[in-house]
């Protein structure tokens, strides 16, 4: 897998260094608040559990596994709920915690949905924004850093199901996905 990658973009230290400064801020917004914690499968996996870890006050956690992509490395905007919540959101303060925010289209529309649900908040957490890569208005509230228009892999984020279980973010070589 290492020899699939051009460069690591973000390292494990910096990673670390993001989820314990997120999961401070987290803690300290949501102090007193009855906090749902909604990863976006698959890729939020890694990201969501070493968050937690560092959120220090009382939550639940849920999942929703959505795809914009369908297997290719862009957006078909076209987005798809696999997996939805098995609980209420009514009345809830909402976390949506997401791996990457690229073009914005899933999350603005997850979002839009679970506000129209009743949620009292509902905002974003995210390791990586790549801003150049927006197609909607929508801005994540948390941010764990944010990279230019490249096509990433590690720590979550995949190509083809692969390259998840990486400890660090990656560029991954054009001529893996241009075959």
């Amino acid at each position: 897998m290492q020899n699939d990658i051009k460069y690591v973009l973000v390292s494990e230290e910096k990673i670390d260094e993001i989820n314990n400064r997120l999961g401070a801020l987290i803690s300290k917004d949501y102090q007193g608040k009855q906090l749902l914690v909604v990863g976006l499968l698959k890729g939020c996996v890694p990201f969501m559990s070493d968050l937690c870890k560092k959120i220090t006050i009382p939550m639940e956690v849920e999942y929703m596994s959505v795809s914009s992509y369908h297997g290719n490395i862009s957006s078909s905007g076209d987005v798809k709920i696999k997996k939805d919540l098995d609980i209420s959101v009514k009345d809830r303060d909402i976390l949506i915690v997401e791996d990457i925010v690229d073009t914005g289209q899933t999350l603005k529309t997850i979002t839009e949905l679970l506000k129209y649900r009743g949620a009292r908040s509902v905002e974003v957490a995210t390791l990586i924004d790549k801003p150049e890569g927006r197609v909607v208005d929508f801005k994540p509230k948390y941010v764990g850093t944010t990279i230019p228009k490249e096509f990433v892999v590690g720590y979550g984020l995949d190509y083809n199901e692969l390259y998840r279980n990486l400890p660090y973010i990656g560029v991954l070589k054009e001529e893996i996905y241009n075959k």
